[in-house]
C-alpha cells in the first residue's frame, strides 16, 4: 500500500521512479522495497516520510474480520557522489543469486540479482530489477553508498549528542502518521496534527499537505 502511494506521488510530480529491489512477503504483500526517485528536490519533500508508518484495518486474512494493526518503516537516502563515501572493496562481500519474480512475473534463469555485504558495519543492499549482473552489481553500489554516508552521518550525531548531552528524537524508530480504515477512516501526521478523513485520496498519493506542513515545521525550527 504505500509503495503504491508513493509511487502515485511521484507520479504526479512526474518524479522518475526505479524499483530496484522487491522481497514479496512469507503469505502475501511485501516484506521490502527499494526504489530509486529522481526529480527535483525529491530528497527534500521524500525526507519527511522517514518513519514508522502504523496502519489499522480489517485484515483481508483474518476469517473473523477482526481489526489489524501493522507497521512499516519508511526510510529515505540522499544520492551520494563517490568522493564523498570511500568503500575498500576488501571488506565487501559479493553474493550473486537468481532473481525471483513477484506475482507471477519473469523469473531469470541466470544469476542476475547481486547482494553486498559491507563486512564492517553488517550492512546489506541487493538489487535484481535489472537482468544484467553488472548492473545490478553498480545499482546495489549505489544504495550502499548512500546507506554508509547515512551510517557515518548517525554515528557523527550520536558522539556529539553525548558530549553535548542532547538526546534528539530518533525518526526511524517513531511512529509518524497513522492510517486508520476501521472502524472510522482517518489519517493524522503525529508531528504536525495534519489529519484528513478522505483516506483513498492519501493512499492515492495526495500526500502534499503532509509533506509540506511537514517540511514548514521544520524551517520553523531552524529559522532564526
Amino acid at each position: 500500500m504505500l509503495l503504491r502511494m508513493y509511487g502515485r506521488w511521484c507520479e504526479g510530480r512526474s518524479f522518475k521512479t526505479q524499483i530496484l529491489d522487491l522481497q514479496p512477503g512469507e503469505e502475501a504483500g511485501i516484506k521490502g522495497a527499494v526504489v530509486s526517485v529522481v526529480g527535483p528536490y525529491a530528497y527534500g519533500y521524500l525526507k519527511a516520510e522517514v518513519g514508522v508508518h502504523r496502519l489499522v484495518r480489517i485484515s483481508p486474512f483474518d476469517a473473523s474480520h477482526r481489526r489489524h494493526t501493522s507497521f512499516a518503516s519508511v526510510g529515505v537516502l540522499p544520492e551520494v557522489e563517490d568522493v564523498e563515501v570511500v568503500i575498500n572493496e576488501k571488506e565487501l562481500r559479493i553474493d550473486t543469486f537468481r532473481a525471483s519474480g513477484h506475482g507471477g512475473q519473469h523469473v531469470n534463469v541466470t544469476d542476475s540479482a547481486v547482494r553486498i555485504t559491507h563486512i564492517p558495519t553488517g550492512l546489506v543492499v541487493s538489487c535484481q530489477n535489472e537482468r544484467s549482473q553488472h548492473k545490478n552489481k553498480a545499482l546495489a553500489m549505489k544504495v550502499l553508498r548512500s546507506r554508509l554516508y547515512e551510517h557515518l552521518r548517525e554515528k557523527q550525531e550520536k558522539e556529539l549528542q553525548a558530549l553535548t548531552g542532547e538526546k534528539k528524537e530518533i525518526a526511524w524508530g517513531s511512529q509518524i502518521r497513522s492510517y486508520i480504515l476501521a472502524p472510522y477512516q482517518l489519517v493524522k501526521d503525529h508531528r504536525t496534527a495534519v489529519e484528513t478523513g478522505n483516506v483513498e485520496a492519501v493512499l492515492n498519493g495526495a500526500l502534499d499537505p503532509f509533506v509540506d506542513a511537514y517540511l514548514f515545521q521544520a524551517a520553523r525550527r531552524v529559522s532564526p
